[in-house]
């Protein structure tokens, strides 16, 4: 019987791999994270996002962004996943939200990120 490793999500896996290619630092770390189970991988609600980042600043979250709490501040949030209402209020506050992999070709130095989680 052969013993599953890693995740079966094939998007997930590609994304792994593409951060994996690169040789930053940061990209690998956010690799390992995103390798984690399901049940470990980070989920951030807005408030901390609010609560821990500056005006104008990106955050990557190497897992799912939830939508409790109020952003206050314009920041630009990369996730793996966003939770429906967390797209509204991020949309709402005149912040934005993108993929890890739209962050990653934006950004392949990794310069003025802030890991969250």
């Amino acid at each position: 019987m052969a013993v599953r490793k890693g995740s079966t999500n094939i998007q997930l896996r590609k994304l792994i791999s593409d951060l994996r290619k690169s040789k930053k630092p940061i990209w690998k770390r956010i690799a390992e994270d995103l390798e984690k189970p399901r049940r470990i991988r980070r989920s951030v609600n807005l408030s901390r996002i609010n609560r821990y980042s500056k005006e104008g600043e990106t955050v990557v979250v190497p897992g799912k962004v939830l939508g409790d709490g109020i952003l206050e501040k314009k920041v630009k949030i990369a996730a793996f996943q966003f939770s429906q209402s967390a797209k509204e209020k991020i949309t709402g506050n005149g912040s934005s939200f993108m993929s890890i992999s739209e962050l990653l070709k934006n950004n392949p130095e990794g310069k003025g990120v802030r890991i969250l989680g």
